[in-house]
């Protein structure tokens, strides 16, 4: 007779928040001990607020409170309203900080999360996007699935998050546009460490395959953001985000992208 005992999510995730304590307690101390006092006392602000971020995460995984009071408010769409979401991370999240008014005057809403993954996104897809009655949605991810940022992230595991997220869309009569992932380059830190070109090649070859295979618009920010391999940097404004002309680029694309998927 088999006396293993059922796994206790809750009891493991106890233990790795004390674990994380202990962690952080062990940080505490050492900077004490190697750069004094006020080196210390930052240390301290710093690994409080990485507990916060991470106990925020145990607790919302996937983010559905970042936008669940806004969907919760919003009026459903008015007759003849073309509503598109954008779903996304950082990069579509940023938009309207670093880029201006996200497209004003359009009934388009942003629901990027800064750092997300695609598994995060499928997780938010019907509170983000199907309970909104979008006639379009804009789907933009797969830079934090190559930096692993919640477990390994490989072409499979992409594929299926977007097919999934296609089944969805198209289940609900949702128009798709699947965007590429943007480039990156080494112009201010290193980041092509962390999302290497030749990866995000193969990812944009998944993205683009399925979205010839299942009916979508393929939208290439890509090819209009990078020289080379490489982020063009009079567009980025880290490496890694575009700046405002880059995102004005996007804008335009973007649009064009929808109105080929509203006449499909």
């Amino acid at each position: 007779m088999d006396s293993a005992q059922p796994l206790d999510t809750m009891a493991l995730m106890k233990a790795l928040w004390t674990l994380v304590g202990v962690i952080a307690v062990i940080g505490v101390l050492a900077a004490q001990s190697s750069t004094g006092p006020t080196s210390s006392v930052k240390s301290l602000e710093q690994i409080q607020r990485q507990l916060e971020a991470y106990q925020h995460l145990l607790n919302d995984w996937a983010g559905l409170t970042r936008y669940g009071s806004e969907d919760s408010e919003l009026a459903p769409p008015k007759p003849g309203e073309d509503r598109v979401i954008f779903l996304g991370d950082q990069i579509t999240e940023y938009w309207a900080r670093i880029g201006g008014k996200f497209f004003p005057g359009k009934p388009y809403m942003n629901r990027g999360i800064n750092g997300q993954t695609t598994a995060q996104m499928l997780v938010r897809f019907r509170q983000d996007v199907i309970a909104l009655r979008p006639r379009v949605v804009v789907i933009q991810g797969g830079s934090n699935d190559i930096v692993g940022a919640n477990g390994p992230g490989t072409k499979g595991t992409l594929s299926d998050n977007i097919m999934s997220m296609i089944d969805l869309a198209k289940t609900h009569s949702i128009r798709l546009v699947l965007a590429s992932v943007t480039p990156v380059c080494d112009c201010y830190t290193n980041q092509t460490a962390l999302r290497p070109p030749r990866r995000i090649a193969d990812f944009n070859d998944v993205i683009k395959s399925h979205a010839a295979e299942f009916g979508a618009v393929y939208l290439d920010y890509y090819s209009a953001l990078a020289e080379g391999q490489n982020f063009k940097q009079s567009l980025t404004a880290d490496g890694l985000l575009p700046n405002e002309s880059g995102y004005n680029v996007m804008a335009a694309l973007a649009e064009q992208a929808i109105a080929q998927a509203l006449k499909k």
